[in-house]
């Protein structure tokens, strides 16, 4: 049993579980209907998606420098209210059911979901 850290949109493995998105917004053109079919996600879960604002700085990091920035405003986000609990919730559920998060990112390395892994495996998490 564990967590798979993923990007929407291509392919699951076996036994990956359902697919949580923890995207801002749904996939652009495709039908609500389609969402798990098509591989993008079984369950929308955006409480755990960088604010707007956070996003913006994110999709502008352009450095080592500004990466830092958009990290740290993300984790805070993370590790405050009803996103911190929810981390604890995946954490706690990734011992006991396969099941996968991710976003549409290409890089993962310049991806919130990097670190979305990072507090996950902070918090106990299985991860793959």
């Amino acid at each position: 049993m564990a967590i798979r850290v993923v990007r929407l949109g291509t392919e699951r493995t076996p036994g990956e579980g359902p697919r949580i998105g923890t995207v801002r917004r749904p996939p652009r053109g495709v039908p609500k209907t389609q969402f798990a079919s098509q591989n993008w996600y079984d369950l929308w879960y955006p409480n755990l998606a960088p604010s707007l604002e956070t996003m913006k700085l994110g999709l502008e990091a352009d450095t080592d420098a500004r990466w830092a920035a958009f990290a740290r405003k993300y984790r805070a986000e993370m590790n405050a209210g009803d996103a911190s609990r929810s981390i604890d919730l995946l954490a706690t559920l990734s011992k006991h059911a396969n099941f996968s998060v991710g976003c549409y990112c290409e890089i993962e390395s310049r991806c919130h979901r990097s670190i979305l892994r990072e507090l996950l495996k902070e918090r106990g998490a299985k991860l793959l």
